[in-house]
């Protein structure tokens, strides 16, 4: 049996990744985390995960938390530098 820290592992995402897709999705976090590594092995699923913490950023900027704002761009700025493919081509 997978407990979630396998499954975690296994989606080459960080606990905050997985965090970020669970909110944005709406869905448990082990639901993410298994999102997440779908996304992480299709040719698009990289920027969409992007983009999720993109929106989550603007959905707590919206609300006021910065903190959250922060916490997730530092999110997005590891997800950049361990998934470089993130970036369109040209960049």
């Amino acid at each position: 049996m997978l407990t979630y820290q396998d499954v975690m592992e296994l989606a080459e995402l960080t606990e905050d990744e997985i965090h970020a897709i669970a909110e944005h999705e709406g869905v448990p976090e082990i639901c993410a985390a298994e999102f997440g590594y779908y996304l992480c092995h299709t040719p698009d699923g990289v920027p969409r995960i992007k983009h999720f913490i993109l929106d989550d950023i603007a959905a707590a900027r919206a609300r006021g938390d910065m903190q959250e704002v922060l916490k997730l761009r530092a999110v997005l700025a590891h997800f950049a530098r361990t998934h470089p493919e993130a970036e369109p081509a040209g960049r």
